[in-house]
């Protein structure tokens, strides 16, 4: 077989890989508007079709990951290549645990919803922060899909929007139970819901690491945001 032929079929094996993260993370970001709208409907229908959907992101990450393995083997890639196959596999690693985060958020607002005591209405800055993370979710898939690291590192500004959100909630529900403690119940379930929202984003931002990672090979982990900054656009 040519070594033509080989690099062909490699540069294919790589793009399989690149169209199965962007379908799972389309899924995954259905999952998250749907939690969501949950959120502030109680629709059960589309609760339980959320918590199910939750199989179908983890059969996707387990696939893609094998793929991974197979490649690596087969192929022993370098240099970039391997960079973006080992980016790859924690990019779904990161999908499925947002998936998880929107399983969450979905079986939470069923207990609300059973409950039934709560004015949801005054927690609008929730649907706010969702609002943000989404984003954010669907601009570190964008950035994935062109390797913009522009954008990746626009991405990881954001995260600190998604942090002052959360304390801003926090504060808001502390609030919510002083004035009437009959509220505890429904206000600490809105918090791991806040607190999912947040985590959103975080595996967002981990996305955005890794693109600037396949592009620079760079780990920018834990690192100054003027610092990733720099790298990025360097």
């Amino acid at each position: 077989m040519s070594s033509e032929h080989l690099s062909k079929q490699f540069d294919a094996d790589l793009e399989t890989l690149r169209s199965g993260v962007l379908q799972m993370g389309g899924l995954v970001e259905s999952q998250i508007r749907g939690a969501i709208e949950a959120f502030g409907s109680g629709n059960s229908a589309l609760i339980d079709q959320i918590i199910a959907s939750e199989a179908r992101v983890n059969e996707c990450e387990v696939q893609i990951d094998d793929d991974c393995s197979h490649i690596i083997v087969k192929r022993q890639p370098a240099a970039s290549d391997l960079r973006l196959i080992m980016a790859i596999s924690k990019t779904v690693t990161d999908l499925e645990r947002i998936g998880d985060e929107a399983e969450k958020i979905a079986r939470m607002s069923k207990q609300i919803h059973e409950r039934g005591r709560a004015d949801l209405h005054r927690f609008a800055n929730i649907r706010h922060a969702a609002d943000i993370a989404l984003s954010m979710l669907r601009q570190a898939l964008d950035a994935f899909a062109r390797l913009d690291t522009a954008q990746a590192a626009s991405i990881i500004r954001q995260d600190v929007a998604i942090d002052t959100e959360f304390r801003s909630i926090l504060r808001q529900l502390i609030t919510f139970m002083m004035e009437d403690p009959r509220t505890i119940s429904t206000a600490l379930e809105i918090v791991w819901i806040a607190k999912a929202v947040e985590r959103i984003g975080d595996h967002a931002k981990n996305i955005a690491e890794d693109v600037i990672y396949i592009v620079k090979g760079t780990d920018v982990r834990h690192t100054a945001v003027e610092v990733v900054e720099r790298e990025a656009l360097g």
